[in-house]
């Protein structure tokens, strides 16, 4: 004689297993890193202030910023306030050495300090930001975003 509860029992595990397969699926892609394309780097790049705070994040976000352009050009801005000073120009590229895209930057020369090595992309579920090694500011952290007056 069959025992009705040892269908029930081995239905639940299985029906266990697959929630718990369907829900770690889910949850693997909606907290992995963005994987970044060319394309995904095209637009204006302002300071990151919200990574380190006060005077020092303040002035170099009023005095630093720069775009990269659809045409694959990259324009670094040396900035008082609103007022453009300086530009210093150059190209960009990328590899993919995995599965997301890496920035590459050639500049004319000379250039600005904070342009002497390629910047290091930091990537999340949603956004990127980057980071260059500066031999005067050390690590300068810029994220997408366009350029507004500090209250």
């Amino acid at each position: 004689m069959r025992q009705p509860w040892i269908g029930k029992m081995i239905g639940y595990i299985l029906l266990g297993i697959f929630v718990f397969t369907l829900f770690s699926s889910f949850m693997a892609w909606l907290t992995s890193d963005i994987e970044l394309e060319k394309d995904d780097y095209y637009g204006e790049y302002v300071i990151k202030r919200d990574h380190f705070r006060g005077k020092q994040a303040d002035w170099i976000y009023n005095h630093f910023r720069f775009e990269i352009t659809n045409k694959d050009s990259i324009y670094f801005y040396e900035t008082d306030n609103e007022r453009i000073l300086k530009t210093y120009r150059g190209t960009i590229k990328t590899t993919t050495p995995y599965n997301s895209a890496r920035l590459i930057i050639e500049m004319e020369q000379p250039t600005h300090h904070i342009l002497t090595s390629n910047p290091t992309t930091y990537r999340s579920t949603w956004d990127f930001y980057l980071v260059f090694n500066s031999p005067e500011f050390h690590n300068v952290f810029f994220e997408k975003g366009k350029w507004e007056p500090l209250e």
